[in-house]
C-alpha cells in the first residue's frame, strides 16, 4: 500500500470519528500548549533579569559585608564595611573610577495626611555616574549637603507621585523618621530590578542618613550597607576586583576569611540565571507529564479502535495486505492526530505568551526551534505510544478477526 493510500485512509477513519479523535487530541493539546507556554515564560524571565541587570550601570562591581557564610547564617547584614573602606577604594585602586557608598533602610515618610514605608537610600554624589541614574528634576544629593549634614532628600519618581499628586515637590518638606527635610529633586523613573521598586526610593545625604536618621553602630567608622564600584572599563572589572580584594584583605587584617565579598554583574546574573534556568526546567518538566498523559490517550484510544476495528483488519489481510502495511495504517493515524493536537496545542501556546507579554513586564518571545522541537515531540508521543496497538493490529490473525467481527 502506498503512503499517499495509507494517508488517505487514516484521515478518512479520524474524520469519521470527530468526536473520539477530538477527545484523544485533547491532552496532546493541553500537553504542548503547557510546555511552549512554561518554556516561553522561562525564557522571558531569564530575558528580563538580564535586561534588569543592564541598568544596574556599566561596569559596576558591588563591594557586600559579609561572608557567603556569615549572610547564611544571620538575618543581620553584618557589619564590616565602614566609609574608609569606601574612600581607601576611591583613592588607592588605580582601576576604579567612581566609588558610591551607600546606606540603605526602610523607613515611614510622612507629608500631611500621606505615609508609607519606602526605601530610604544614604549615598553620595558618585551615586548617579555609578549607577546610572538621572535626574529628572532638580538636583541630587552634593558634596557640600555630605559636609554640612544638610536636610534635604530627592524622591524616586513614583514617590513624587505618590505623595505630590497634584502639586510640584521641589522646595516642600517631608520628615523621614520624624525628621524633616527638603526635596530637592526628583529622579527619572527607572523600573523594577528583581522585584524590587528603584522608583520607590528616597536618596539622603550619607552622612545625613547616618548622624541623623540610622545612628552609627559599627566600632570602627560610619557603617555601610555596600559600596557600588565603577570600573574603568569592561576590560578592567577583574583587575578591580583583585585589586579591592587585596585592599580590603590589608585594611581588616584579614588571614582567614574574608569577611566582605566582590560580586560583579556577571556573578550576579550568573546565579540568577543559574535560578530561572531551573524554574525553566521545573515547569518544562511539569508540563511534560501533561504530553505523557496525553500520549497514554492516544494509546488508549489506538487500542479501543483495534478492538473496533478488527472485522476490517481482518478483511484486508484476507485480500493480501502485509503486516508492515497495517502497521504502518494505525502508527500514522496515531501520529496525525497528535501532530493536529501539537499544531493546535502550539497555536494555544503561543497566543497565551502574546497575552502574557501584552499583560506582564515579561518580555514573552517563542523560538522557531522551540516550536518545531514541540510539534515533533508531539509527533514522536503519537509514534511511541502508537506502536503498541499497531504491533497488535498488525498480529491479528485474519481467521480470527473474521470469525470474532
Amino acid at each position: 500500500m502506498k503512503l499517499n493510500d495509507a494517508l488517505k485512509m487514516a484521515m478518512t477513519t479520524i474524520f469519521a470519528n470527530k468526536m473520539r479523535s477530538s477527545l484523544t487530541m485533547l491532552g496532546i493539546v493541553i500537553g504542548n500548549a503547557s510546555v511552549i507556554a512554561m518554556i516561553g515564560i522561562g525564557e522571558a524571565a531569564q530575558r528580563l533579569a538580564s535586561e534588569q541587570f543592564e541598568t544596574l550601570g556599566a561596569n559596576v562591581l558591588f563591594v557586600v559585608p559579609g561572608s557567603r557564610e556569615s549572610r547564611r547564617t544571620t538575618f543581620e547584614v553584618p557589619k564590616t564595611l565602614v566609609l574608609d573602606d569606601a574612600n581607601a577604594i576611591a583613592s588607592q585602586v588605580p582601576t576604579v573610577e567612581e566609588v558610591a557608598p551607600q546606606i540603605n533602610s526602610r523607613l515611614l515618610v510622612t507629608y500631611r495626611n500621606r505615609n508609607n514605608n519606602v526605601s530610604i537610600i544614604g549615598t553620595t554624589s558618585e551615586f548617579l555616574t555609578v549607577r546610572s541614574f538621572d535626574v529628572a528634576q532638580g538636583r541630587f544629593i552634593n558634596d557640600s549637603d555630605l559636609k554640612r549634614n544638610n536636610r534635604v532628600a530627592v524622591l524616586g519618581s513614583q514617590i513624587a507621585e505618590e505623595f505630590f499628586p497634584n502639586e510640584n515637590p521641589i522646595g516642600k518638606r517631608l520628615r523621614v523618621k520624624n525628621v524633616s527635610f527638603e526635596v530637592i529633586g526628583i529622579m527619572e523613573a527607572k523600573g523594577s530590578f528583581l522585584g524590587t521598586n528603584q522608583d520607590e526610593t528616597v536618596y539622603l545625604p550619607l552622612t545625613t542618613m547616618a548622624n541623623q536618621i540610622v545612628g552609627k553602630t559599627s566600632n570602627y567608622g560610619l557603617e555601610l550597607s555596600f559600596i557600588s564600584v565603577s570600573a574603568n572599563s569592561s576590560d578592567s572589572i577583574a583587575a578591580a576586583r583583585f585589586q579591592i580584594e587585596n585592599l580590603l584583605r590589608l585594611r581588616h587584617k584579614i588571614n582567614g576569611e574574608d569577611d566582605f565579598r566582590v560580586e560583579t554583574q556577571k556573578d550576579i546574573l550568573s546565579i540568577v540565571g543559574t535560578v530561572t534556568s531551573g524554574l525553566t526546567m521545573m515547569l518544562g518538566a511539569i508540563a511534560a507529564i501533561s504530553l505523557l498523559v496525553g500520549g497514554i490517550g492516544v494509546m488508549n484510544i489506538m487500542l479501543v479502535s483495534v478492538s473496533e476495528r478488527t472485522q476490517e483488519i481482518g478483511l484486508r489481510k484476507a485480500v493480501g495486505a502485509t503486516e508492515n502495511n497495517i502497521l504502518s495504517q494505525f502508527l500514522i493515524e496515531a501520529i496525525i492526530i497528535s501532530a493536529i493536537g501539537g499544531l493546535i496545542g502550539t497555536v494555544i501556546g503561543v497566543s497565551g505568551l502574546i497575552v502574557i507579554g501584552l499583560v506582564s513586564p515579561l518580555p514573552t518571545a517563542i523560538s522557531a526551534n522551540t516550536i518545531i522541537l514541540a510539534v515533533g515531540v508531539s509527533g514522536g508521543i503519537g509514534l511511541f505510544f502508537g506502536v503498541i496497538p499497531a504491533q497488535q493490529a498488525a498480529k491479528l490473525d485474519p481467521i480470527v478477526a473474521l470469525r470474532s467481527a
